[in-house]
């Protein structure tokens, strides 16, 4: 599948993109050999060939989830400016 210019412009304005002539004409070479690669790649045989492996499939090692801290609210809270109800109070900032 070649391009034309004019498939390439109407691609730039269809992105917003401010394209001139001279850059049009640069980026139908640029894009027809990329397009003649894809095609190259698409004419291979890979039914012999194993997916290469992806970190998705992966399971993440987790570790238990247990308490290793024992509680400390009352003793943080002793140092707060105002706490109520095991709450700390601070001030209002959205009115």
């Amino acid at each position: 599948m070649a391009l034309e210019q004019a498939d390439v412009q109407r691609a730039a304005h269809l992105a917003r993109l401010g394209l001139n002539e001279g850059d049009a004409a640069r980026y139908v070479d640029d894009l027809n050999r990329i397009l003649a690669m894809v095609d190259q790649l698409q004419r291979l045989d890979t039914t012999d060939i194993a997916p290469l492996s992806h970190p998705l499939d992966a399971t993440q090692r987790l570790r238990a989830d247990e308490v290793t801290e024992s509680d400390q609210r009352d003793h943080f809270q002793r140092c707060a400016p105002a706490v109520e109800n095991g709450l700390y109070l601070v001030p209002r900032v959205v009115e």
